[in-house]
């Protein structure tokens, strides 16, 4: 039952999207406005008014398959965490709390570039 929802919940996607780009842009933000007045079966206002018919059911249909797969997945995971279905074993103890005191640093305590003070007073001779 799930999967015929899903295969229908896609097919409703695709087709808003489809009814979404056949509609006339009323804005012209892009500048591509629709044109033209002329005479066909149905005027641009009734073609209009249609689409945005479709477009109202496509939408209502959208979202009562999205509410509905919603509600399949609530039901099939109750009772049910992710660290369950990993088979992750818990610990008795809840929290494990890591020693404060830092670890011993392997290169040493100065970790600085050595500073002008550092440099020797003399300088090495050249060979």
């Amino acid at each position: 039952m799930e999967n015929v929802v899903l295969v229908i919940h896609l097919l409703l996607a695709l087709s808003l999207i489809g009814v979404v780009l056949l509609q006339r842009s009323e804005g012209g933000g892009l500048g591509m406005g629709g044109g033209g007045g002329g005479g066909g079966v149905m005027s641009s206002r009734a073609a209009a008014t249609a689409l945005g018919k479709i477009t109202w059911g496509l939408a209502i249909g959208f979202i009562a398959t999205s509410i509905t797969l919603t509600i399949f997945a609530a039901q099939n995971s109750a009772g049910q965490s992710l660290v369950d279905r990993l088979g992750v074993p818990t610990t008795e103890s809840p929290v494990q709390i890591p020693d404060p005191t830092p670890a011993p640093n392997p290169l040493g305590d100065n970790l600085l570039p050595p500073s002008a003070s550092d440099a020797p007073s003399t300088p090495p001779r050249a060979e």
